[in-house]
């Protein structure tokens, strides 16, 4: 039974052009497959000359890795090309520990390598990882270069289970997250309850869409912007924008409202749960520009408001959700 029997390689290997060019061969034969290992003087794993026969090298989306050499000469990636394992050991001072067959996007700052230390040249090797910028530091990765590959293989199971896990994570923030003082405040001074069911739609909405709970400069993000705005506008007149998006200097409660306390930042003395924790004011300035471009947002006495046409219109899409 061979180490890859029944592996699904779908999204594994990196089918373009650069890669099928540097790093790909065909699948080499037992002759060619000796020649190599009489060049580099060891006996290559049994899993390696497997794989190389169901695909010679290739670059590889999985986990912090580049590409795997191919079994060959002619690809300037492979074991024994032009960048193949001795030009790694010759030329940029590898220790010659055993054979270079895959780097990272590092370009050439680490390699992995078939590490023959223990086992002698007809051993089965470890794999272990080299950091030329830590002076050469060695890091054993996996046992044998069956497992290093099967290690890759789990990584989208890994990514997959950790973005389902934070889905449902944000999901339950923005669904039964306590909201801000500030917005439970303007909420009551709005007359407007079912504003706490709007504001949750649209968070559900941006979870959905993006995979987390986070905003940027995209139209959900604009209107959640919009939807704070609004219910900070009844409880304060924004002077400016720095007056609407910043807490003041040396504040530690919620007493005066501003959008940084409305969803984005929580105090550890009393925390909320319908938060982002964390944000980039950056993509407040955007907002702000282009709704004051639009004169979404105009002067009034005192500050800066919603016009009333466009704060119509915003209920009515809020409510809409």
């Amino acid at each position: 039974m061979g180490a890859f029997d029944g592996v699904d390689w779908a999204g594994f290997w990196d089918d373009g052009d650069y890669s099928r060019t540097t790093y790909t061969e065909p699948a080499p034969s037992d002759t060619l497959v000796a020649e190599i290992e009489a060049e580099l003087g060891v006996r290559l794993p049994a899993a390696y000359v497997e794989l190389a026969r169901l695909r010679n090298g290739g670059g590889v989306e999985r986990g912090w890795i580049g590409g795997i050499y191919a079994i060959g000469r002619t690809a300037r990636h492979s074991l024994c090309g032009a960048a193949g394992s001795a030009f790694w050991q010759q030329e940029w001072g590898y220790p010659a520990i055993g054979v270079c067959f895959a780097d990272t996007p590092s370009a050439g700052h680490e390699q992995y390598v078939l590490d023959y230390r223990d086992c002698g040249p007809g051993g089965e090797p470890r794999v272990v990882h080299v950091d030329q910028e830590r002076d050469y530091a060695i890091t054993p990765v996996a046992d044998d270069f069956a497992a290093f590959v099967r290690g890759l293989l789990a990584v989208e199971d890994d990514e997959e289970a950790e973005a389902a896990e934070q889905l449902a994570d944000d999901l339950d923030t923005v669904q039964h997250g306590t909201l801000s003082p500030v917005v439970q405040r303007a909420i009551a001074a709005a007359g407007v309850p079912e504003a706490e069911r709007w504001i949750r739609r649209l968070g559900e909405r941006i979870v959905r869409d993006k995979g987390f709970f986070a905003l940027h400069a995209d139209p959900q993000s604009f209107l959640m912007y919009d939807a704070m705005f609004w219910l900070y506008g009844h409880l304060a007149t924004a002077t400016s924008r720095d007056d609407f998006v910043h807490r003041a200097e040396g504040q530690t409660g919620y007493d005066r409202p501003c959008y940084e306390l409305m969803v984005p930042t929580t105090f550890v003395a009393e925390p909320y749960g319908f938060t982002t924790a964390g944000w980039a004011p950056g993509f407040l300035d955007d907002w702000w520009d282009h709704r004051t471009e639009a004169e979404a947002i105009v002067a009034v006495d005192g500050g800066f408001r919603f016009a009333p046409a466009y704060a119509t219109q915003l209920v009515r899409v809020l409510g809409a959700l």
